[in-house]
């Protein structure tokens, strides 16, 4: 018999029979003994649930052409962009690498959006000569030369013309996007966003759909989105007194949080998603401006609760007076987020997930590094060497940001869809790790 932990409140988190932690239905420790550890878990079940979600809520609260768009940086596999478009979704590319690994896995060029604030020219003709949907232009200079490489392939490329509103959503600075002074894109406050969207319109080989904002990540609440939209369609309005413009497609970013911790509730995104609609639709009855088709893109929300990280406990290390030290067999190589910017996670002993959690503990890794840590005054169940202990909500920015620190391999990826396991990525190997050493 399975009983529900209240983790999140996620239902796919479960204690079985023999008390250990269950995943989708599937025992942890026989993972961990079928693939090793540190082992990447990834519920696909739930992933494709919280894709459906998205794909529904946008239907239902934007216009015709509305659709997510997966931010494949949370997590970008082949397997990850192969279940974004069986689930309806668009993608969100960053970088070369992650545009290379969508091809491969067959999605189509045509519904992928490439982001990014430094794309190199090479980025560019490759993104162009694949037939990408969407550019999403970080400035004048990009759109220049967008516009010079569009020409020399034959081709017109749709572009949006990235924009910063000059607000603040109150997350982490690290994550913070839609203030005036920040790398990405032109900002609207200085006006410069309006004078580089008149020349964009002259650009002989480039279409400009519209505009892009992020404002940044962990956002809980709607207010900062309606606060975006506001900015936004005042914007559009005065492109199209300006230059007789009038944008058809509007990109929100994405920011939809996820709890980490047991002390955390998640946002409704459905019913996020639903208000921002009825902001929008107000605001350009207001302005008297056509409701653009609107793009936004879930990653963290979509992959982080379905990801669970397990490791193995290598020993136990109390510090007279000081901590008690649980190291594990993996750390900031697999999940750097707590060393960069103190990123709290739960965690729980495997092997016992039933039973009270009475110690505090700082989760250690096997770097050396004094600031490998996973997390710091951790609740877990008295823990042993040998356990397996899981750490939660790591399907987002954990395997993205891996690294082979201290040559340290990179774990695999096993998914699980209805009570079955798959490898969607192997483990590395040494021999990958000094593959490219002379």
């Amino acid at each position: 018999m399975e009983t529900e932990i209240d983790m999140f409140q996620q239902p796919n988190l479960t204690v079985n029979a023999a008390g250990h932690l269950a995943i989708g239905g599937v025992d942890s420790l026989a993972l961990a003994e079928k693939y090793g550890t540190p082992l990447y878990v990834l519920d696909e079940d739930m992933v494709r649930e919280r894709m459906a979600l998205y794909v529904d809520a946008m239907r239902a609260a934007f216009p015709a052409g509305s659709r997510p768009l997966y931010a494949s940086k949370a997590l970008c596999c082949k397997a990850l962009c192969a279940m974004a478009h069986e689930q309806g979704m668009g993608l969100d590319v960053v970088s070369a690498g992650e545009l290379y690994t969508a091809l491969a896995a067959g999605f189509p060029a045509e519904d992928i959006c490439f982001h990014g604030n430094a794309k190199t020219e090479a980025d560019i003709r490759y993104a162009v000569s694949s037939g990408v949907g969407i550019i999403a232009a970080d400035g004048e200079e990009e759109l220049e030369r967008i516009d010079r490489i569009a020409g020399e392939l034959g081709a017109r490329q749709g572009v949006l013309l990235r924009v910063t509103p000059g607000i603040d959503p109150h997350t982490f600075a690290a994550v913070n996007t839609g203030v005036v002074d920040v790398k990405f894109g032109v900002p609207i406050p200085t006006g410069d966003a309006l004078a580089v969207t008149g020349r964009a319109l002259e650009k002989e080989n480039i279409h400009l759909l519209g505009f892009h904002c992020h404002i940044g990540s962990q956002i809980f609440e709607p207010d900062p989105f309606f606060l975006e939209t506001d900015v936004l369609l005042a914007f559009l309005a005065q492109v199209r007194r300006a230059w007789g413009y009038t944008a058809g497609v509007l990109d929100l970013g994405g920011g939809f949080a996820v709890a980490y911790t047991e002390d955390q509730r998640g946002p409704d995104c459905a019913d996020m998603i639903r208000r921002v609609g009825e902001r929008l639709a107000a605001g350009c009855r207001a302005l008297d401006l056509p409701v653009p088709a609107v793009l936004m893109e879930p990653g963290r929300g979509i992959v982080a609760a379905a990801g669970v990280t397990l490791y193995t406990v290598q020993n136990v290390k109390s510090v007279p007076g000081g901590r008690c030290y649980v190291a594990v067999d993996g750390g900031m190589t697999d999940n750097p987020r707590y060393a960069l910017y103190g990123a709290r996670y739960t965690a729980a002993v495997a092997d016992r997930a039933g039973e009270a959690k009475t110690a505090r503990v700082t989760l250690a890794g096997c770097c050396c590094e004094s600031g490998d840590l996973l997390g710091e005054d951790m609740a877990i169940q008295p823990p042993h060497t040998g356990d397996r202990v899981a750490v939660f909500v790591t399907g987002a920015y954990n395997y993205s940001m891996a690294s082979n620190y201290n040559r340290v391999p990179r774990p695999p990826i096993a998914a699980l869809r209805g009570g079955t396991d798959r490898l969607i990525v192997r483990r590395e190997t040494w021999e990958d790790v000094t593959r490219y050493d002379l």
